[in-house]
């Protein structure tokens, strides 16, 4: 339950972070068959599907967590959101990184389809 409870507490701050660098909140914890999406932002006129990684030691490993099984899941629950929408806007899909005693790490366009 812990690990729960710091997940969402690292989503929060990321939400709160990318505000901070002009992004605007659609939703969070976008939960589809097979996947979730953490964060769900605009960017300008791209919609951007943010996934948050956290690890209370170094963000590599975070980075690193998001492999290629975890992105086809992102991708999965993309498409599903995206289907329930009228209108497609251009897309990308993002990774913030983060560490307990560490600045958050963006990744743009960290994987595409």
């Amino acid at each position: 339950m812990q690990h729960w409870l710091r997940g969402r507490a690292a989503e929060n701050k990321a939400q709160q972070w990318l505000q901070q660098q002009g992004l605007t909140p659609v939703t969070k914890n976008f939960n589809a068959k097979g996947g979730e999406i953490d964060l769900i932002m605009m960017d300008g006129s791209t919609l951007v599907f943010v996934e948050v990684r956290h690890r209370t030691q170094g963000t590599d490993t975070a980075l690193a967590s998001v492999d290629w099984r975890k992105q086809r899941r992102i991708i999965k629950a993309a498409q599903q959101y995206l289907q329930r929408q009228s209108t497609w806007p251009a897309c990308r899909f993002d990774v913030i990184a983060m560490a307990t005693d560490e600045s958050p790490i963006w990744i743009k366009a960290a994987f595409d389809v």
